[in-house]
């Protein structure tokens, strides 16, 4: 059935902004965090709706890469707002996040995406190319930031210096705006899905209605951030009433961050258009820490802040299990349900793993 994008529909506008109405009215109080706690599962949804109807009219692979990059901003203004305002947990606050997203992304979204498609559609197809070109650039990135640092001299284990720490960033940079430049000029047939699927040939929205989705998908995006920051303490609560590390904490809130292109990613695979599943998917990986390491720099630099970088052992483990997995499920071009089931094996690890050490 062809996707109707004359008009918006009135939820998709109403919810996030019932949501900014109910964040600056306050969300003190158990009543008004379940409220909040509604409302921001609204404000993803809104944001997954707005999300497609951009992607619709600027076509693929773009509009993966707008709504990676709109939560990725975002995601980025939220740690160093934490970061400049944090205490002793400042050092290790980007660490940490970054981590957490890099794993839910590489074992929940993209486990999930490829479960979902395996148990409906038995086997999917992608282009191995596109994901060779992600994964040889997200690998690089993820060894320089995180590991890379454990091994250093100049300074204290898991630490940088000042200027090593600015050729990371600089590194960084580089090597995620020219993974851009493949995925959206040079390269761009590697990213494009090749199906039938007759939603997808349906006419784009017109450019008000594309315009104006764009812009609710900021207003969303953004009353995600702030409601998830401002739940954290009830969060922070609930973990320590069940006896968890503080530590998952991070993990929750960086899973709501990850909500909108999560649910895109499913819907995505669902509809047996895996192609979009794997852009969103490693695109997220890559524009989470590609932005957020050289942004995180600066800020340091600037405020002088002390950054951890470098992962502990069991981390370090983990991120390689996660990314060999990942090259071995997604070598062939094609992929089943075994591939999503051992991803998210692989996540439930980490997680209990942070809450049984």
């Amino acid at each position: 059935m062809a996707h109707k994008h004359s008009m918006l529909p009135i939820w998709s506008v109403a919810l996030p902004l019932a949501a900014w109405a109910g964040y600056f009215f306050g969300i003190d109080g158990t009543l008004m965090q379940l409220v909040g706690g509604a409302l921001l599962i609204g404000s993803v949804l809104s944001a997954v709706h707005h999300a497609e109807v951009v992607a619709h009219k600027v076509g693929e692979p773009f509009g993966t890469i707008i709504l990676a990059l709109a939560i990725t901003v975002l995601e980025v203004g939220l740690i160093v707002s934490l970061m400049v305002a944090a205490g002793g947990n400042a050092p290790t606050l980007a660490r940490d996040t970054v981590f957490a997203a890099i794993m839910l992304i590489l074992t929940g979204l993209l486990g999930g995406s490829l479960l979902l498609g395996g148990f409906r559609h038995h086997e999917q197809f992608f282009g191995q190319k596109s994901v060779s070109t992600a994964l040889v650039t997200l690998i690089s990135i993820l060894v320089l930031t995180l590991v890379l640092p454990n091994f250093t001299t100049s300074t204290v284990e898991g630490t940088y210096s000042d200027s090593q720490l600015v050729f990371v960033a600089v590194a960084s940079l580089v090597l995620y705006c020219s993974f851009i430049a493949m995925q959206t000029v040079r390269h761009r047939d590697y990213f494009l899905a090749d199906d039938d699927d007759e939603s997808h040939h349906a006419g784009p929205p017109s450019l008000a209605v594309a315009a104006t989705s764009l812009l609710l998908l900021v207003v969303c995006l953004g009353i995600v951030i702030l409601l998830a920051k401002a739940l954290s303490p009830a969060i922070e609560g609930m973990v320590a009433a069940v006896g968890a590390p503080p530590s998952l904490v991070g993990v929750i809130i960086a899973a709501v961050v990850l909500m909108p292109e999560g649910l895109a990613a499913l819907t995505a695979a669902h509809r047996n258009r895996l192609q979009t599943s794997v852009n969103l998917a490693l695109g997220s990986a890559l524009a989470s820490i590609g932005l957020t390491i050289p942004a995180v720099a600066i800020v340091c630099l600037i405020y002088d802040i002390d950054v951890v970088l470098g992962l502990d052992t069991k981390s370090m483990i983990l991120l390689g299990l996660s990314t060999f997995t990942v090259m071995l499920s997604l070598n062939q071009g094609r992929s089943n349900m075994l591939y999503g089931i051992v991803l998210l094996v692989n996540l439930a690890a980490y997680i209990f793993t942070i809450i049984v050490p």
